[in-house]
């Protein structure tokens, strides 16, 4: 069960000479609580690929590895959990399909939608975006510091805050209390991964009171 971290996400795209595994192995090493296969490219049969090979990775560091959209993929390659966004798949029935010893993580943009995925039984929400990115197009009007507190405070399950976190705005978006980051640019690009993500881990921890 996730609870509260460094949220990696991958995006293969952003370190083309750099393989996926050796990205996200640098993650974990790096202090990485959980991370999350996102490819909109790949057919499924890459996709099984990866996920297996990511799966595996997650195991050894004994983190929860997260399939994005495909609830297929995660099926078969028994990953820890899968991520929607709003309309993606019902959560519901998700539910039914994957069982209760998996994660559902949705993401959400308003209090409305963040109290609505906690109702139908969500583990986790993501949150945002906080600021505007460019890892990722079509994302929504940005949620900034005062919307992402006001969503952690409606909620009870935890809280990933997603969009544009960089090293020097972690803290500012930790103290909102949420439960912890979700990260893609910042750490895939960056020249020392693992190094990145434990700093990472350190504003976290150092908002968490040292825990």
């Amino acid at each position: 069960m996730w609870t509260s971290g460094l949220y990696v996400i991958s995006a293969e795209h952003l370190h083309p000479e750099r393989t996926l595994e050796s990205v996200m192995e640098a993650a974990l090493q790096g202090g990485a609580s959980a991370i999350q296969l996102r490819d909109k490219e790949s057919s499924k049969e890459d996709l099984i690929k990866k996920g297996r090979k990511l799966q595996q990775l997650a195991s050894r560091f004994g983190v929860p590895f997260i399939i994005n959209d495909h609830l297929d993929v995660a099926l078969a390659v028994d990953a820890d959990g899968v991520h929607f966004g709003q309309g993606d798949f019902p959560l519901l029935e998700a539910r039914t399909l994957l069982g209760r010893g998996k994660l559902i993580g949705i993401s959400t943009h308003t209090k409305k939608e963040a109290i609505e995925a906690e109702r139908d039984g969500a583990d986790y929400i993501g949150v945002g975006p906080v600021y505007q990115t460019r890892s990722k197009e079509d994302t929504e009007e940005e949620v900034g510091l005062s919307g992402l507190r006001d969503i952690c405070e409606q909620v009870s399950i935890p809280t990933v805050a997603i969009g544009g976190i960089k090293l020097n705005n972690a803290a500012a978006v930790a103290a909102t209390g949420v439960s912890g980051i979700a990260v893609i640019s910042e750490v895939v690009m960056s020249n020392d991964i693992e190094k990145t993500c434990e700093r990472f881990t350190g504003i976290l921890n150092d908002s968490y009171g040292g825990e």
